[in-house]
C-alpha cells in the first residue's frame, strides 16, 4: 500500500537548526536515490509517526516535495539514545519496476515441540533482508518454529526455498530461532550442613564463630 508524506526542504550545517526543528515538532530527514537528488528534508513529526504505526515502515510511500512525489521506502531509522525518540529518517526513492533489498520483520509463528518440553525458544535475529519488487514487499516473513526440538537450531538455509514471491539475501547460517535446554534448577542447601550440631562441631574440631581473644593467664 502506497501512502503520502509530505515533506519541506530544510537547512544543514547547524545543529541549533536540527534543535528549533524538533521543538516545532518537525522530523529531519533525507530523500536520495532513483532519479533524485539528495534532498534534505523535514517532517511533520506526528503525522508521520502515526503513518508508521498504521502502514508499518516496510511500505512504499509517495514523498511529496514542493509539490513533486517519488515512490520511496525508509532506509534507516535514528533514535535517541536516551528518550528513544526518532530524530532523523532515510528514504530512498525506488523504481517501481525493479528488485530492491529491504529488511523485513521476522515473525516466528507456531509453538516449538521443545517449548512444550521445556526448552526456551530464542531469535538471533529480527529481521531479514530480502530482495523483491516494490509491490510485493511483504509486512512481515512469517517463520514456522513448530518443528523444533530442544538443541535444534532454524537458519535460512532450511526455509529458503519456501518462498517465491522474493529471495532472502542472507547466507544460510543466518539463525532465525534456536531452543536451548532448561535452565537447570538451583540446588537446594545441603539438608546435612543444616542440621549440623554444637555437638558435631566440637567433635571434628570446627567451629561456627572465631572465639573471641581472651587474657593469657
Amino acid at each position: 500500500m502506497t501512502t503520502v508524506l509530505k515533506a519541506k526542504k530544510r537547512d544543514t550545517g547547524k545543529r541549533s537548526i536540527l534543535t528549533q526543528l524538533r521543538k516545532e515538532g518537525q522530523l529531519a530527514g533525507v530523500l536520495y536515490g532513483y532519479e533524485t537528488n539528495t534532498t534534505p528534508i523535514s517532517l511533520d513529526y506526528r503525522e508521520t509517526a502515526k503513518i508508521f504505526q498504521t502502514y508499518g515502515t516496510t511500505s512504499v510511500f509517495k514523498v511529496e516535495v514542493d509539490g513533486k512525489r517519488v515512490n520511496a521506502v525508509l532506509t534507516d531509522i535514528q533514535r535517541d539514545a536516551i528518550k528513544g525518540l526518532v530524530k532523523h529518517v532515510d528514504f530512498l526513492a525506488i523504481n517501481m519496476k525493479e528488485e530492491l533489498e529491504v529488511d523485513v520483520p521476522v515473525a516466528l509463528v507456531g509453538t516449538s515441540v521443545g517449548v512444550k518440553e521445556g526448552g526456551v525458544l530464542t531469535q538471533p535475529n529480527h529481521t531479514l533482508k530480502v530482495k523483491v519488487k516494490p509491490n510485493d514487499i511483504p509486512d512481515n516473513v512469517e517463520i514456522d518454529v513448530s518443528g523444533l526440538a530442544v538443541g535444534d537450531t532454524l537458519s535460512v538455509g532450511n526455509v529458503r526455498d519456501q518462498f517465491t514471491e522474493f529471495s532472502i539475501v542472507e547466507d544460510d547460517d543466518y539463525t532465525l530461532a534456536t531452543v536451548t535446554p532448561p535452565a537447570a534448577p538451583v540446588e537446594d542447601v545441603d539438608a546435612d550442613a543444616e542440621n549440623v550440631t554444637a555437638d558435631d562441631v566440637e567433635a571434628t574440631g570446627e567451629k561456627l564463630t572465631p572465639e573471641k581473644p581472651g587474657r593469657e593467664d
